[in-house]
């Protein structure tokens, strides 16, 4: 069913930005030109950011609320609505209003969702009619992560992140801590202590073969060593089950999933392990999604 916006008084209507988790994140080589070759699964949750839009008729592209600190010119919500303003050569503009949830930085892809649904939004509100691997090309050009939110199904991810194939997850609660610390992408994937040699397991994801506690993130020995507070985050998250990163950090988690015998559990569990939560850790509760909101607002 397609995802029908609600409008507010101004006549701004409301599209999701969903989070990310990565299952695992394993580095299995190196190209000569130094990216990193990936396996990794990312898996769509319903915690998301909030784009808002109004469609403009004079062309103009105004953010009505930018970050603090960063020029609403450099905002990738900006970015994106300008890519695809000049991609298209409509004479159509947007105001845009970001309300954000996902901790930033946190490796759960929220700016780079936020730029993917302004993208998904206005190639339907301009009537762009992108198709999507024309709209994944265009956020190729935001972010590295921005065409799997475009993709909008939950993926087995490959090479440098270009390489995505569906994949079947279950249906799952995630408790996410966010250690309230920024980690900087580049320094965890300079460090010379990072494995870059783990063995391949694609022939067994796409089977459905592989024991979850056997998968891991390679970025977070690193992210670790370098940052006590996502060490304790984890620490105090594997009394409960098997906590691990996603991304680059700094946000952790662990999964629960329901078993056949056994309905509701996940809920349960994860409503227990927040209910515990120290007062000095920030965490939330995230459900698994099968695809994005907006997958139908471009065409396969």
């Amino acid at each position: 069913m397609s995802y029908i916006a609600p409008v507010d008084e101004r006549g701004f209507a409301a599209f999701p930005a969903p989070a990310k988790l990565n299952l695992f994140l394993h580095i299995i080589g190196r190209r000569n030109d130094g990216y990193h070759l990936l396996e990794s699964i990312f898996q769509l949750v319903d915690v998301h950011d909030t784009i808002w839009l109004r469609v403009r008729e004079d062309g103009q592209i105004v953010h009505h609320n930018p970050i603090l600190g960063v020029p609403a010119q450099s905002d990738l919500t900006v970015r994106a609505a300008r890519l695809l303003q000049s991609a298209s050569g409509t004479n159509l503009g947007v105001d845009i209003r970001v309300e954000k949830r996902l901790p930033m930085g946190g490796g759960m892809g929220g700016g780079s969702s936020d730029a993917a649904t302004v993208l998904l939004a206005l190639n339907r509100l301009w009537s762009v009619d992108c198709h999507r691997q024309a709209l994944m090309d265009l956020g190729l050009q935001l972010g590295a992560d921005v065409p799997f939110f475009i993709f909008g199904r939950n993926a087995l991810v490959e090479g440098i992140g270009e390489i995505m194939t569906p994949i079947q997850t279950d249906d799952a609660r995630f408790v996410v801590l966010h250690p309230q610390v920024h980690v900087p992408t580049a320094a965890i994937f300079g460090d010379p202590s990072l494995p870059r040699n783990t063995p391949s397991l694609r022939s067994e994801l796409l089977e459905g073969r592989v024991d979850w506690a056997a998968l891991h993130n390679d970025l977070q020995g690193v992210a670790v060593s370098q940052f006590p507070e996502i060490a304790r985050a984890i620490e105090w998250l594997k009394q409960y089950g098997d906590a691990r990163m996603t991304g680059s950090g700094s946000c952790v988690f662990a999964r629960f999933v329901d078993h056949d015998f056994e309905k509701n559990t996940s809920q349960n569990r994860a409503d227990a392990v927040i209910s515990g939560l120290p007062k000095e850790m920030a965490g939330f509760i995230a459900s698994s999604l099968r695809e994005h909101q907006l997958l139908d607002f471009a065409a396969d």
